[in-house]
């Protein structure tokens, strides 16, 4: 028995060296595991997470920066109406708004041109960081431009559904009836993509900073869903995920412009139904201090 002492010392040695180590390996994996999360985050766009170095932007800009801090600044010229006045009004527009729904099924009836050019004047009239208006809304007529977008878009969003959304999230959307077939972008007459410019170029060709360039165009995309809505006509909001890159590519626009969002534009059809939603009353939506 003596002299099996010293084995057993050591099997106990290698054990407690054994469980150290593994232990070692599951602290350094756990510590791993967040930051692989939070890099594999699969709701977030990656066309969107390469914007422009602002560093760099400035550096660039600051080179051949031609200064409007001699704009004019000209009398501002106001309306103000009584207060029965503005409280029919505000009640009008609201009510207007209220009525907007997204609209998965389009007529392929056609619209005014006349109306989309208006629509997006509307849109462009959204204040931008340091005035630099760092939106593009490409409109899309063509049919076969348009089937490719949706080929592209049904590609990736099968991925999306399949793969990158995660199972909360394709939970969350069964109650809208969505999926990633989107018939809606053959059949609507127009399709506005809209894309921020993370950077602009001055008039020698180096960079120009956008400041706050994805709350300033997502400004102009809430002032264009309301347009389109004054206008009676439906769309629904749509940031096809990872799609951004080839639909760029497709329509010829610039690497400084990534798509942040996608508008089909058009009539209800006859037989469009939308779920059955209620909004938030406002007392869960506005707090006075």
């Amino acid at each position: 028995m003596l002299f099996l002492t010293p084995v057993l010392v050591a099997v106990v040695c290698i054990l407690i060296v054994w469980i150290f180590k593994n232990a070692d390996r599951s602290i350094e994996k756990r510590k791993r595991e967040p930051r692989a999360r939070a890099e594999a985050r699969p709701w977030v766009d990656e066309d969107l997470r390469d914007s422009t170095d602002l560093h760099q932007a400035e550096e660039d800009a600051d080179e051949g920066h031609e200064s409007e801090e001699k704009v004019d600044h000209i009398p501002f010229f106001h309306t103000q109406y009584s207060e029965k006045e503005m409280v029919k009004r505000s009640q009008e527009f609201y009510e207007l708004l209220n009525q907007r729904r997204s609209v998965r099924f389009i007529s392929n009836e056609q619209v005014p041109m006349e109306v989309i050019a208006n629509v997006i004047k509307a849109a462009g009239t959204a204040p931008s960081g340091a005035h630099t208006e760092p939106w593009t809304f490409v409109v899309v007529k063509d049919p076969d431009v348009k089937h490719k977008i949706r080929e592209i878009i049904e590609e990736e969003e099968e991925i999306n559904y399949r793969r990158r959304m995660g199972d909360r999230w394709v939970t969350d959307l069964k109650k809208l009836r969505t999926n990633w077939i989107k018939e809606y972008l053959d059949t609507a007459p127009v399709l506005i993509l809209i894309f921020k410019q993370v950077h602009g170029f001055a008039a020698n060709g180096k960079k120009k900073v956008h400041y706050y360039s994805e709350i300033s165009v997502s400004i102009s995309c809430g002032l264009l869903l309301a347009a389109l809505q004054n206008a009676g006509l439906v769309t629904v909001t749509t940031t096809p995920l990872n799609c951004g890159p080839r639909l760029r590519v497709l329509l010829g626009r610039p690497t400084n412009e990534k798509l942040l969002m996608l508008l089909p534009v058009g009539y209800p059809s006859k037989e469009a139904t939308v779920p059955n939603l209620k909004r938030k009353p406002l007392d869960q939506i506005m707090v006075t201090v």
